[in-house]
């Protein structure tokens, strides 16, 4: 067979800024969907994508936050895919040689395929390490600066 449709499918992304504490992992607020084919992403309460029934596969899992604080001085980024409360793929930043000087905030990104059972779960997790202040994960509603946005479709088999 030729064909399919590559759902169910979500877009969602943040629409406001998020504080967090520093160097703590916390889960990213994905708070606005663009789409979302079989309402499978909860996004005002726990900010997670549930499989649903007869839609076990394999899913392709993108996500990306954009992490600052707010004296220049992020020294590293690190963002989580989370299945089921742990953690299954990770990616680290460092800036080596920050200084508070120069605009260091920017977005960590990551990608994966997993295969998925019916009622599996998928959150995002991220953390930023700041020298000093409060950071933030960014959020912004205009279209043209949505740099912290979750994806996830079911791929045809």
């Amino acid at each position: 067979g030729v064909g399919g449709t590559n759902t169910p499918a979500v877009s969602a992304y943040m629409s406001s800024s998020q504080t967090v504490s520093d160097n703590t992992s916390t889960k990213v607020q994905y708070n606005t969907e663009l789409y979302d084919t079989a309402s499978a992403y909860d996004n005002s309460s726990n900010y997670r994508f549930t499989v649903p029934s007869g839609q076990a596969g394999k899913y392709f899992i993108h996500a990306s936050c954009y992490m600052f604080g707010n004296n220049n001085d992020e020294k590293n980024f690190e963002i989580e895919i989370h299945l089921n409360g742990s953690a299954v793929r990770r990616d680290f930043r460092s800036h080596a040689g920050y200084t508070t000087s120069l605009t260091s905030g920017g977005n960590d990104d990551i990608t994966a395929i997993l295969d998925l059972s019916v009622s599996d779960y998928i959150e995002i997790f991220a953390k930023i390490d700041v020298n000093s202040g409060t950071p933030s994960f960014y959020g912004n509603a205009s279209a043209a600066n949505r740099y912290s946005i979750l994806e996830i479709f079911k791929l045809v088999e």
